[in-house]
């Protein structure tokens, strides 16, 4: 069935609303921190913790901002299908940070309205102007959460078993995303790009670490 732009505008508006709000978007997998028991936190580990997870839902928030953006404006209909397969896969990411930010006794982020709309639009501005960039900047955004994946389970307090669960999960999600990325013809980026990636990219972790 061919979609109208109001019928896709309608959807992308409910994704967002899934996005944002909190406790609506349900996860199709249980939560791999169900695995592990809750562990006593110091009050400083705690709130380190949360930084660290709240960073995470940012993160996932963008993710499926740049996702539904680069579906809108994607020209093929394969590329469509895998953005929005892995915004679906994605949806988990979201949800099992949101719950684990509750559990800790905290929130997401009140900053997560701007950086969805901020990524929308590169997400969509990257898909008009080809498939190729699209794709390439898929890959080039998993290898960046990847690398900050790495870093916060390093960084997490050891006992905290049930949040480093669901990072190692959304590591292994996040770098099947990338290869799928590059495998469907995505543009891998030069580094001096990928470097101005990076600082970008700090300035969503340094500002939802607290807020």
């Amino acid at each position: 069935m061919l979609l109208t732009k109001l019928d896709k505008a309608v959807i992308q508006f409910d994704r967002a609303l899934q996005t944002l709000v909190p406790k609506v978007a349900k996860a199709a997998r249980p939560s791999p921190a169900l695995q592990h028991p809750e562990a006593p936190l110091e009050p400083t580990e705690q709130r380190h913790a949360i930084g660290l997870m709240r960073i995470n839902h940012t993160g996932e928030v963008c993710a499926q901002a740049l996702y539904a953006g680069q579906a809108t404006t994607a020209k093929l209909e394969m590329v469509r299908a895998e953005m929005e397969h892995a915004a679906d896969e994605e949806v988990d990411h979201l949800v099992w940070c949101e719950e684990r930010l509750y559990e800790l006794g905290s929130r997401p982020s009140v900053l997560n309205p701007l950086f969805y709309g901020a990524s929308f639009c590169i997400g969509a501005g990257a898909g008009m102007i080809s498939d190729k960039l699209s794709l390439g900047f898929v890959a080039a955004t998993e290898d960046q959460v990847c690398l900050h994946l790495d870093k916060h389970m390093a960084a997490l307090p050891e006992q905290d078993q049930r949040s480093r669960a669901i990072l190692e999960q959304m590591h292994i999600d996040e770098a099947k995303h990338k290869q799928m990325a590059l495998d469907s013809g995505g543009y891998e980026f030069p580094q001096p790009v990928m470097r101005v990636m990076t600082l970008v990219s700090k300035v969503m972790t340094h500002s939802t670490y607290r807020i």
